[in-house]
């Protein structure tokens, strides 16, 4: 086998409905990473370990989740694309395949990462949108809601937003910008941090719809997050209405950026 390494990065789009999140499980083979691994194997000739520019979380979606891996197998761009892509299920593709140097990495790399969840607010359940947003029929304040996210920007410490499991050391994290259009009867809300804590985005858009609805004042929400403490911010919203955009990095690693309007 030859020696040099070739480090490869893909972008990855995902309909995460069916599957229990982008980490390998061994309880499991229904896994983003799982069945990527698995095509890259069939392609690579040979077991590959790939690494991610941010885990979501089952039944979350994915714009362009990044991911490398390192190999000793030469291919084409266009021929790691359309391999694996004829391992992957419908609802799993690689968008691009790129070569990289060794200082890159999905992670460590990336200055941020940029979430949107989407909102259905009206008084009818639509059957086209079921799997890919939150269906609220109460009529939603946007604006009350967009007044309370001026809070949530800037350096925090984000507890109260934070799922039971999250095993990240700190809860210090930097949101850089969080934007609510509405678009007829849906509500976008972008959001663009460093880094997210478990289920960050999920209990942010919970307390949010509590805003729209009238329960809380938007003041409110800066007062849940001053006390740091799970319990009095809302719930967990559901996963469906959750896209993760994709990770930013510095300009010298050329790797192709998505844009959504």
């Amino acid at each position: 086998m030859p020696n040099h390494k070739y480090h490869v990065a893909l972008g990855v789009e995902y309909e995460g409905t069916n599957y229990f999140g982008f980490q390998k499980q061994k309880s499991t083979s229904q896994t983003i990473q799982g069945l990527l691994e698995k095509g890259l194997k069939k392609v690579a000739d040979q077991q590959i370990k790939s690494f991610c520019s941010g885990r979501t979380d089952s039944g979350v979606h994915a714009l362009m989740q990044v991911i490398h891996f390192e190999t000793s197998s030469s291919r084409r761009e266009d021929e790691w694309v359309r391999g694996v892509n004829s391992y992957l299920p419908q609802d799993i593709r690689v968008l691009w395949s790129k070569e990289v140097g060794d200082n890159f990495h999905a992670r460590f790399s990336a200055f941020d990462r940029s979430y949107r969840y989407i909102i259905r607010n009206n008084h009818v359940p639509s059957a086209l949108w079921s799997k890919r947003s939150l269906y609220v029929p109460q009529e939603l304040n946007h604006q009350a809601m967009k007044r309370a996210t001026k809070y949530l920007v800037g350096e925090h410490d984000f507890s109260s937003f934070r799922g039971s499991g999250c095993q990240s050391k700190t809860a210090i994290r930097n949101m850089k910008k969080i934007e609510i259009k509405k678009k007829k009867d849906l509500i976008f809300i972008d959001l663009n941090a460093n880094a997210f804590l478990l289920h960050m985005v999920r209990v942010i858009v919970g307390t949010l719809i509590m805003v729209g609805k009238g329960e809380i004042k938007p003041l409110d929400v800066k007062k849940i997050l001053d006390l740091k403490d799970r319990k009095v911010a809302g719930k967990t919203a559901d996963p469906s209405g959750l896209y993760f955009i994709g990770p930013r990095y510095p300009k010298n690693f050329n790797i192709p950026k998505l844009k959504i309007t």
